[in-house]
């Protein structure tokens, strides 16, 4: 109960002061030590748009990549806990770009939410400007968080002729419904819920923009045992998205852990090949 009410207060006070970093927890400390990737990484550096210079992982494939895969983290810790979920994919033929945006791991400047529309945004021009596009399919991929950015991004980018897919993992539809869901859960601001929500801003909102994602094909995946972000965010972005859309629910998943099982991997590896011509 304790616990609750200091998260409670927590909130109180970060809401109060009208902050939508809430939502980040980054830190700096490096996890691959712990647990190696089991391949090949290579270090990249991306220049933000206020000058940070963004660090990245690639993956790359042995031979030609069947497709690229941009990869939006989380919002809490770094890729270097985070580049696992995707570290499979370059054995199956699948290279991956892991961003770090402001603030996390290695890459400079301070974390929000402007930042990461922003950084996910430079990193989709610095894959257009190395060729990526030309030499094979881009798929922009974001799981929680990154999810609903990669939604954002995509459909607002002015680079969205480059991507051939998006697929979103356990994202939320808008910052202020999720914000408000997280103020109920402590007894201290559940009857505050509604007016401390509506400092958060919506403006990055990707439900209000996931139809515009069309015609470029839309996978969102959320597992129906998600107690961090509830699975009727991805069914608010299906129902608000335009054709071609599929969407996933996974019975028994919890939050981002579709993509440890190999049956979902597999499901995966076939919807990419399909959906890109592979």
């Amino acid at each position: 109960m304790r616990r609750y009410a200091r998260l409670g207060l927590a909130l109180l006070g970060i809401l109060l002061s009208g902050c939508t970093s809430v939502f980040l927890y980054p830190d700096r400390v490096q996890h691959l030590a712990d647990r190696p990737l089991g391949t090949h990484a290579e270090d990249v550096w991306i220049d933000a748009r206020d000058g940070s210079r963004l660090h990245a992982l690639h993956l790359p494939t042995q031979g030609t990549p069947r497709a690229t895969l941009l990869h939006l983290h989380g919002n809490a810790e770094n890729l270097s806990s985070h580049v696992h979920l995707v570290s499979w994919l370059p054995a199956r033929g699948y290279a991956v770009l892991a961003l770090d945006p402001r603030g996390y791991g290695r890459s400079e400047g301070d974390a929000g939410v402007d930042a990461l529309h922003e950084d996910a945004e430079a990193a989709l021009a610095w894959l257009v400007g190395r060729g990526t596009a030309r030499t094979g399919p881009l798929v922009v991929f974001g799981q929680s968080i990154g999810g609903s950015v990669a939604i954002r991004t995509v459909a607002t980018s002015p680079l969205r002729e480059h991507v051939s897919a998006v697929i979103a993992d356990s994202a939320f539809s808008a910052y202020r419904r999720i914000a408000r869901e997280k103020l109920a859960e402590p007894w201290l601001t559940w009857p505050l819920q509604w007016p401390l929500s509506l400092l958060i801003s919506d403006r990055f909102a990707a439900v209000d923009v996931v139809a515009d994602i069309s015609p470029i094909p839309l996978l969102l995946i959320h597992g129906g045992r998600d107690v961090i972000v509830d699975a009727r965010h991805s069914q608010r972005l299906y129902d608000a998205a335009r054709e071609p859309k599929t969407f996933w629910r996974i019975p028994d998943g919890d939050h981002i852990d579709a993509l440890r099982r190999r049956a979902v991997q597999d499901r995966l590896i076939e919807y990419l090949h399909r959906t890109l011509g592979g």
